[in-house]
């Protein structure tokens, strides 16, 4: 289970494992955590107090002195598992949903014809589609978008890179997702 790592103003930064979680609490480096424990980890036993030594991994973590991320300034690097659970694993223009071997990125405006290779030309769509649509744009090929593309803010992005994500994890991420966004739904 991988910890969500957060800068000191509780803007995401990565996932790390527990070890690495573990590093930064041995290094008092964690400003605040939230969230149960993931996991507890024991060491040696001290000398000075007889104790085992133990630390309790949460799911989230701030980072102290951690440079605040700027990657909530960035568009998020555009990925076909991102992209397909983005649009959740439905076909644009036919609306069926499918496994993620039969879906392919579709790009509105093709590359062939100056389009860019971006959240907001791409969509999801299904083989049968994408070879229907071919070179042409929607409305040539006379294929209606069911939705529209758009950029995944940096929360949404955290949760589309496929992590086993807990409770404690989605339920503070989800509160930095847009409501418009499709991962409500």
């Amino acid at each position: 289970m991988d910890v969500l790592q957060l800068d000191i103003s509780g803007r995401p930064q990565a996932w790390i494992s527990t070890q690495d979680a573990a590093t930064l609490y041995a290094s008092d480096a964690v400003a605040w955590t939230l969230g149960e424990p993931l996991r507890v980890l024991r060491g040696g036993i001290q000398r000075a107090t007889g104790h085992q030594s133990r630390i309790e991994v949460h799911p989230i973590v701030a980072v102290r002195g951690a440079i605040p991320s700027r990657a909530w300034r960035v568009e998020p690097a555009l990925s076909n598992p991102k992209l397909f659970v983005r649009d959740r694993q439905v076909c644009a223009y036919c609306g069926g949903r499918f496994r993620g071997d039969e879906l392919t990125r579709e790009h509105i405006v093709p590359v062939s014809r100056g389009g860019r290779d971006s959240w907001m030309n791409c969509i999801t769509a299904c083989r049968a589609c994408n070879t229907a649509k071919g070179s042409r744009l929607p409305e040539e090929a006379r294929m209606a978008l069911l939705y529209l593309p758009y950029v995944p803010s940096l929360h949404e992005d955290m949760i589309l890179r496929g992590r086993r994500i807990v409770a404690d994890q989605m339920d503070f991420l989800l509160a930095g997702v847009p409501r418009t966004s499709r991962l409500h739904g």
